[in-house]
């Protein structure tokens, strides 16, 4: 089990996120940012018949306000990774490809922005 709560160093707007455990169980937890700003973390872990697979997702709600009504809504956007590790795969081959996710994203001819922008 992860601590609680988990801090992670985060870059602008958001210096910092604290997630506390809000609902808990055997094959995960969701947790919220003490900080504020609507951000939460889901994380669960799955047994397959022939390996296992770990789900991470990233959410922040926000109101918004529909320009041609004004009605304000609670809208959410979130963030997602799944791992799927068949039976064979070991940990040191997950990390590392975890990591070539986040090396793909971290790059400048990638970058999140330009994957927002329908590059692809």
């Amino acid at each position: 089990m992860l601590i609680d709560p988990v801090t992670v160093a985060a870059s602008a707007p958001n210096p910092e996120f604290k997630f506390a455990i809000v609902n808990q169980d055997s094959y995960g937890s969701e947790r919220r940012d003490l900080n504020g700003g609507g951000y939460s973390l889901k994380i669960n872990h799955t047994k397959l018949k022939d390996g296992e697979r770990h789900y991470l997702q990233v959410l922040q709600d926000k109101d918004i306000t529909d320009p041609y009504t004004a009605i304000v809504r609670r809208k959410t956007m979130s963030v997602s990774m799944s791992v799927s590790m068949p039976a064979g795969f070991t940990s040191t081959e997950g990390v590392n490809l975890i990591k070539a996710l986040t090396d793909t994203l971290a790059d400048l001819d990638v970058t999140p922005v330009k994957l927002l922008q329908w590059q692809s």
